[in-house]
């Protein structure tokens, strides 16, 4: 899997041109924030109404599939339910991981854009939010490119460990 960078911004989404972004839906928090607030913004509130009606709750392990286009560069965006922020652990970050990895297979989707679980809230460091996504990957032949949305000092970091871990590798050998 090759791993790239945008920044979580409205702007970075629109050239982004992917098939398929991926974001999480906290359970109460209201409005959405991260890029799944981003979206709601740019779909005028249409995630918030789903939430207000109930059909939307963030409930862990919820998988919420959504049309992008035409208000979005993506064809299907699918939001995931982590919990409450307060309950988020590696734990939760894990499960959720393994349900996007399940769902964009069955998409058969290579590429995504992906709010990882936890990070729009500093909940889990980026270098270890990296580690466990590639861990879970391994070698699969169904994920090619993920750009993950992130700060720019996040993808300084993870970009550094990522570099760091390679030689680690190559010495351990």
């Amino acid at each position: 899997m090759d791993l790239r960078f945008i920044t979580p911004s409205l702007r970075s989404l629109d050239l982004a041109g992917t098939e398929v972004l991926v974001a999480p839906l906290c359970k109460g928090e209201r409005p959405p924030r991260g890029v799944t607030g981003l979206l709601d913004w740019r779909l005028s509130g249409r995630i918030s109404r789903l939430i207000q009606q109930g059909f939307a709750t963030g409930e862990l392990g919820e998988v919420l599939l959504l049309p992008g286009r035409p208000k979005l560069a993506f064809d299907k965006m699918v939001l995931f339910g982590i919990g409450a922020p307060e309950a988020f652990s590696e734990l939760v970050f894990r499960a959720t991981v393994h349900r996007i990895l399940n769902t964009l297979e069955g998409l058969k989707a290579r590429s995504a854009v992906v709010e990882l679980p936890g990070r729009h809230f500093q909940a889990i460091p980026p270098e270890r939010a990296a580690d466990i996504l590639l861990e879970m990957v391994g070698s699969s032949p169904h994920h090619d490119v993920w750009t993950l949305l992130e700060p720019p000092d996040a993808q300084r970091a993870i970009s550094q460990h990522m570099i760091q871990e390679r030689r680690r590798l190559r010495q351990d050998r």
